[in-house]
């Protein structure tokens, strides 16, 4: 986005056709976002990061980890180098993760209102990476053990 142009003039130009919009035709006209920097995948001006001039996204890393997305509001002028990406590896510990999003955030002065959104997104991540536990057999309780105790 060009420094010279409001936020609010792009996201009415592009609020109708933009490459990132899914569109659902069930009732109730749900619109979805691809955009790599929208935390909540949800197509409105608040969590859209094209549009904005500070967004943060989060994603999963290729070696298990979480990557952080921020843009960078002094590059909007080259699209190629105004995403800056830093991954926390699968072998950082979940909570200095989340405290490595949050202070990047903080101390670059990005919105405070997506931090929690950010640790949201990268605790869904990290859940999704680890390994299924089997489940354990139904303990039997009642008549039922004992039954089976004498069986």
């Amino acid at each position: 986005m060009a420094s010279n142009i409001s936020a609010d003039l792009i996201w009415e130009v592009t609020r109708k056709f933009n490459s990132s919009l899914v569109k659902r035709k069930q009732p109730g006209g749900v619109q979805f976002s691809r955009n790599p920097l929208n935390l909540r995948n949800q197509y409105t001006r608040k969590y859209e990061g094209s549009i904005a001039d500070k967004a943060i996204g989060v994603q999963a890393a290729d070696n298990g980890g979480v990557t952080l997305l921020t843009k960078k509001s002094d590059k909007a002028h080259a699209p190629s180098s105004h995403i800056q990406s830093s991954t926390f590896g699968s072998s950082r510990s979940t909570r200095k993760t989340y405290s490595g999003i949050v202070n990047s955030t903080t101390k670059r002065g990005y919105r405070p209102d997506l931090r929690k959104d950010a640790v949201a997104r990268a605790s869904a991540i990290r859940k999704s990476q680890q390994p299924v536990k089997e489940d354990k057999p139904a303990k039997l309780r009642g008549a039922k053990a004992r039954a089976a105790e004498k069986a």
